[in-house]
This record gives structure tokens, C-alpha cells and sequence, in this order.
């Protein structure tokens, strides 16, 4: 082919489909004229080159070395042969798009020549240094990914938004870090080549800055405009390399501050198919009105939680999975999790309902992400409606695949009174009642003795309860009776008891049956039975010492629950069998809330079983923060935001621990998190 080329559209050809390396390499002039631009090209399915470089759509690819391994030529090597197909990509993507959008404007075509000739630059100086440690452009496989999701563009925006912002931006990240990684092996001449990649790629982000900034809508934000710009696979987590963040680079490519804070704290899967997880806290309510065949309509408090809370689910999360929420908490508060220690999920906002970035039209089935499973608070009818547009991206065999709601009935005290009967009932079981005389009478049993506690079936957090402590039932009473009889269907009777700890034991119930204990929690409620807050160790021992210290007449509290109570062998070895026969096909978490209360003569004793939760509780919650705290005693506590100033809002978010949810977002709890201090007390 000749080198006498001078207009963009030859050279752009050349480059896209050349068969000779050394062809595609050459530089054109700095210059090109682009007076005859000619038509707009198909769509080739993949560009020119060389047999032994030809892109592959098999997925077969040579394994990417570590950091670790870059004092070994040929590794350094394998390392040059992945940059050099990418770099080579970039410059055949270019030469695309003058080729695919000849009336693009003539200023953005002459930016993307340039960039071009950069890349072609980019490749040479890779391909020389792979060569001078032993390796041959096309020795190994080289992958199509960049072709793949860059080339299908439909706008010049596409490609601005694709190549640009999100694969040369995170560019930044990776040159500037493995520049440092290879000088600190020796490597400078490899560290001069990526130094030089670098400065590059400021330019040519900077170039797709300015074109995204005049095509995207007027009045949108630089991140809401490349959140919709980008569509599957691409999310805007894409825009940052595997390697420490470079806020600098992007400043000097001209983003803007509100970008890069965003950008900073996004996380999507890079690794293993994520675990979408959702918060759904009023399933219980859900669960009640299905069974009732009436329509649930929340109240201002439900709301609250589940607008206020749902970032506790942050914790169940491990690295790479995604998170389903309402709202999205601030870049701020991200940063804040992000600087305390803890990894950031991909959070989807809830009304995409689907697993990708675009926020408007649905995705087609066949663009779905693939998940690996589905983990809501509950399985309750809310979640299995919610999650159902996610049940085909879950292959088959998952452990956590959708499912149908479980049923109504496990998640009223019902399931819980079961359980206490398999285990053997005791004095204090209480008693599951469907008319107002059967529940007066029953009442009246447990007042000949002292008190009697009321509860609503399917209510949660000590909330839908009544403490009754008269012969005489007044008016008032008998018509909370009446209501939670035609609200739930049933009224729970039991014995009001003097309450010296609430605990709660922790379970995983797996695939095939088994059901594994994996610890307990000590909860705080108030007087009356309302959660508080809850306290979490790896030993739960080490919690109930220090709460004999300050348990006034009772220093042997944790001498009566391990040696007297035997807890460790009655939530083990009996309670967690019983729940593998009573709640067949389940899978996922269970926490069986107990207390120890003191009887009349003083002596203490054990209430194994005051409830089951069949799904997640606050304390499993807790449980898992710690296990991402480092494993020390810490303290999930639920603040009401109303009898707080917000002098003692800034306290305490100066303070030791950190809030888990946004305070500036939050209506009306706030959700506090501590370590243990020296003394072993997780502070308030």
C-alpha cells in the first residue's frame, strides 16, 4: 500500500484493515485533509490483521501476570502483549469512527486523528519493549472485549463515552500505577513508555470531555450524563483501573470535581457474577396482608425504615456483589464507608429494576447481566415481585436463585410458638388464639400469676405489642384486641416476664438441609421489648461478662446462660435441627431471638425461643459489620432522629464509630456503628 496517503479517510482505512502490522503501525502525516470524507462504512465484524493476531470471540486469552511477577522479563512481557492489543484496538476503534461518521464535526474528526496516530505510537513502543524481553506480537491469544462493546456504536457520543471516558480513563489509573510498580523492579524503560501513555491519555479523555460536554443533554450533569450514555456491559465503574484511583489525572483531563467524587465510590463486579441483595423490612406486613387477602398500605414509620435502613445491607455484600436501593445515599457518605475500611457493593438505584446503568427503557432479556444469586432481607411477596425481573440473569444451579414467597405463616409468631413445641414447651410458651373470649380467658389465667403480654402475629421489633396488668380489661384494650384480631387473624397470649437479657442466636440455613449455627448477639431493647440496638463479638462469652459486671445481684449471668442454660449445645445441636425439619426448602439466614428473665423467687431462667425470624435480623446485620470490622466487639445502634439536636448529630458523627446511613438523608432513625474500646465496651 502506498505511503504517498494524505487524507484521514485512506489513512483511517489503512489502519482498520491492513493485514500487515507494520502497515496498521505507520503514522500518517500530522497532519491529514479530510475535505472528502466519503460515505459512512458497515459495521465490519472485526478488523484486519495479521493471522496470528486476529481477535478472538471465544474468550480464550493469555492469564494477566501480577504486580508480584514483574521482576521476570518474560512475565514483564505477557504484561506488554495485553497493553499492545489494547492499544492497537484503540487506534482501530478510531480509525472506525472516522470511517462510521464521516459528517461528524470536522474539529472533533481532526482530535480523533491525532489520538489515532498516539495509539499507533502506543502499540510500536509496546511491541518494541515486549520484543526486546522475548515476546512476539501474536505469540499469545489477544482478546476482543474493546472491540466488542466499543465498536457496535450508534453516535460519535457512544464512542466518546465508551472508548474515552470509560476505558482511556481508567487508563489513568493503571499507566500511573504500574509506571511506579516497574521503575521499582528496574524496569525504566518499560516506566518511561507507560509515563508517556499517561500524559497521553490526558489529551485524549480531555478531548472526550469536551465532545461529551457539547452532545450530552443541557442541564445534565457530567455523571448523570454518562450513567445514561453507558449501557451493558459498561458501567461508569468501568471508568476506573484496577489499581490505586488518580483523582489528579482526571482533574488535569478537565472533570469536574462532582464527577470524580462519584466516580471514586462506584463499584461494579469485575471478578466473580455479584450476589444482588435487597432490603425489605416490612415483610412481615407484606406476609400479613397476603394471608389476610387484603392490600398492604404502609405507614410513615415503615417508610422510614425502609428508606432510612436500607443501607445496613451494605454489610451482607462481599466483594464484587450489587446492592438494590431506594435511594441512592450521597457521594459524601460513600466516601466516608469507603474511608473507614469498608468495600462498596455496585449499588443499582431500586427503579431500574433491571441489572444495568441505562435508567429509561428496559434492557432486552439477552442484555441482562448474569447474577449469582438473589439475597433480600426476606422472601416475603414484596421481594419475590421486586426481584422478578432479575430471575433469568441467574444461572442455573445458583445458590441463591428467585423463589416464590415462603410461606405466610413463617413469618407470624406461629412459626416461632412450632418450634418452642418441637423443642418441648415450657411454663412461659404462649399460646396462639383466633377470638377475643379465647384470648380474655387466657388472659386471665396468666393475671392469677402476675401479668400477660398481648402480640400481634406479624409484628416485628417488639412493635404490635401489649403489656396487660389488670383484672379489668378496659375499653382500650379489648379494642386492640378486636383490631389485631381482624388485622392479623389471631391474638398471641403469653406470660409478661422480668427480663434480665435478650440475645438472639444467628443461623445459615443451607442448600440440602443442614442449618448452621454461626453466633449469637446480644440485643438492647427498652422495657417494653422495642429494639434498641445490638452488641456483636466473635465470642459471645466475652459480651455476657460485661454485662454481669454491670447486672446488679447477678455476677454469674454468663456462668447460668453457658453452664446452667447450656446454650452452646441447645442452639447447635438441638434447636438447629428442628429447624431444618420445620422450614423444608428454605435457604438463607434465621435468627431464634431468646431471652433470660428472673422468676418470682429470683431465680433465673431461660425463654429459648420468645420468636423465629425467618430471614434477616439486626443482629445478623451486626454480626456481619463486625466480621468486616476486623471481628471486635462493635454495637449496631438505631437512634430516633427527632430527640436528637443536630449538635448531637455532629457529635456523635465526630465521635468514635460512624454512621451507617446518611444522617443528612435519614427522616426519622439514624443507624450508629462502634468498635469495642480498650475496656472491651462498645461504646454508645
Amino acid at each position: 500500500m502506498s505511503r504517498s496517503e494524505t487524507t484521514m479517510r485512506d489513512l483511517a482505512e489503512r489502519v482498520l484493515f491492513s493485514e500487515s502490522l507494520e502497515e496498521k503501525l505507520a503514522p500518517g502525516p500530522l497532519t491529514a485533509s479530510d475535505d472528502s470524507p466519503g460515505p459512512a462504512i458497515a459495521l465490519p465484524d472485526a478488523p484486519g490483521r495479521p493471522a496470528e493476531l486476529r481477535i478472538r470471540a471465544d474468550g480464550v486469552k493469555a492469564g494477566f501476570p501480577g504486580p508480584n511477577r514483574l521482576d521476570d522479563d518474560r512475565e514483564r512481557g505477557v504484561m506488554l502483549h495485553f497493553l499492545a492489543n489494547h492499544e492497537l484496538l484503540a487506534a482501530e476503534l478510531m480509525a472506525l469512527v472516522l470511517l462510521r461518521f464521516p459528517d461528524a464535526p470536522k474539529e472533533y474528526r481532526a482530535g480523533v486523528y491525532e489520538a489515532m496516530r498516539e495509539e499507533q505510537a502506543h502499540a510500536l513502543m509496546y511491541v518494541r519493549r515486549m520484543r526486546e524481553c522475548g515476546i512476539a506480537f501474536g505469540e499469545l491469544p489477544v482478546s476482543h472485549y474493546f472491540w466488542r462493546v466499543v465498536a457496535p456504536m450508534e453516535t460519535p457520543l457512544d464512542f466518546v463515552t465508551r472508548l474515552n471516558l470509560t476505558f482511556e480513563q481508567a487508563n489513568l489509573d493503571f499507566s500511573k500505577h504500574y509506571a511506579a510498580l516497574f521503575r521499582q523492579v528496574g524496569d525504566t524503560a518499560t516506566a518511561a513508555v507507560l509515563e508517556k501513555i499517561h500524559l497521553d491519555e490526558i489529551g485524549h479523555v480531555g478531548h472526550g470531555v469536551k465532545w461529551f460536554r457539547r452532545w450530552k443533554q443541557r442541564g445534565e450533569s457530567d455523571w448523570d450524563g454518562f450513567r445514561r450514555c453507558l449501557s451493558f456491559p459498561l458501567t461508569p465503574a468501568r471508568a476506573k483501573g484496577l489499581a490505586p484511583f488518580h483523582a489528579e489525572s482526571r482533574r488535569l483531563a478537565g472533570l469536574d470535581e462532582d464527577f470524580i467524587r462519584h466516580l471514586e465510590v462506584c463499584e461494579i463486579s469485575r471478578g466473580r457474577t455479584p450476589v444482588l441483595h435487597w432490603f425489605n423490612p416490612s415483610a412481615e406486613s407484606h406476609a400479613r396482608a397476603a394471608a389476610m387477602g387484603k392490600r398492604w398500605q404502609p405507614d410513615k414509620v415503615s417508610l422510614a425504615l425502609e428508606h432510612d435502613l436500607e443501607a445496613l445491607m451494605l454489610a451482607c455484600c462481599r466483594r464484587d456483589d450489587a446492592v438494590l436501593m431506594r435511594r441512592l445515599p450521597s457521594v459524601e457518605h460513600l466516601a466516608g464507608l469507603k474511608a473507614a475500611g469498608f468495600e462498596l457493593p455496585e449499588i443499582i438505584p431500586k427503579e431500574h429494576r433491571r441489572p444495568a446503568c441505562e435508567p429509561s427503557a428496559p434492557a432486552p432479556t439477552s442484555t441482562l447481566r448474569k447474577l449469582s444469586g438473589l439475597r433480600p432481607w426476606a422472601w416475603s411477596p414484596d421481594a419475590s415481585e421486586t426481584l422478578a425481573p432479575f430471575r433469568d440473569a441467574i444461572a442455573p444451579g445458583m445458590d441463591h436463585p428467585w423463589r416464590e414467597p415462603i410461606p405466610n405463616e413463617w413469618f407470624s409468631k406461629a412459626i416461632g410458638l412450632r418450634l418452642e413445641h418441637a423443642l418441648g414447651p415450657v411454663s412461659e410458651t404462649g399460646v396462639l388464639l383466633h377470638d377475643r373470649e379465647s384470648v380474655e380467658a387466657a388472659i386471665a389465667r396468666h393475671l392469677e400469676h402476675g401479668q400477660a403480654l398481648l402480640k400481634a402475629p406479624f409484628a416485628c421489633s417488639g412493635r404490635g405489642h401489649l403489656r396487660v396488668n389488670t383484672d379489668s380489661l378496659p375499653a382500650k384494650t379489648r379494642g386492640w384486641i378486636d383490631n389485631t384480631l381482624a388485622a392479623h387473624g389471631a391474638v398471641v397470649v403469653e406470660p409478661w416476664l422480668d427480663r434480665v437479657l435478650d440475645f438472639s442466636a444467628l443461623y445459615d440455613a443451607k442448600r440440602g438441609g443442614a442449618v448452621e449455627l454461626l453466633g449469637f448477639a446480644l440485643m438492647d431493647n427498652d422495657p417494653a421489648g422495642r429494639f434498641l440496638g445490638i452488641r456483636v463479638a466473635p465470642k459471645f462469652g466475652h459480651l455476657l461478662f460485661r454485662r454481669s459486671l454491670g447486672e446488679a445481684g447477678s455476677p454469674d449471668l454468663a456462668t447460668f446462660v453457658f453452664r446452667e442454660a447450656k446454650i452452646l449445645d441447645l442452639y447447635k445441636s438441638q434447636l438447629a435441627p428442628l429447624l431444618a425439619d420445620l422450614l423444608p426448602g428454605y435457604e438463607g439466614p434465621l435468627g431464634i431471638d431468646a431471652m433470660v428473665h428472673r422468676r418470682a423467687d429470683g431465680s433465673l431462667a431461660l425463654k429459648a425461643i420468645v420468636e423465629l425470624n425467618v430471614r434477616f435480623t439486626m443482629g445478623r446485620l451486626a454480626w456481619e459489620w463486625m466480621k468486616r470490622s476486623g471481628n471486635r466487639p462493635s454495637r449496631l445502634s438505631l437512634l430516633r432522629k427527632a430527640t436528637m439536636t443536630p449538635a448531637a448529630i455532629s457529635a456523635l458523627a465526630g465521635g468514635p464509630g460512624l454512621f451507617l446511613n446518611d444522617p443528612a438523608q435519614a427522616g426519622q432513625f439514624l443507624a450508629h456503628w462502634s468498635t469495642a474500646d480498650e475496656t472491651g465496651t462498645a461504646s454508645p
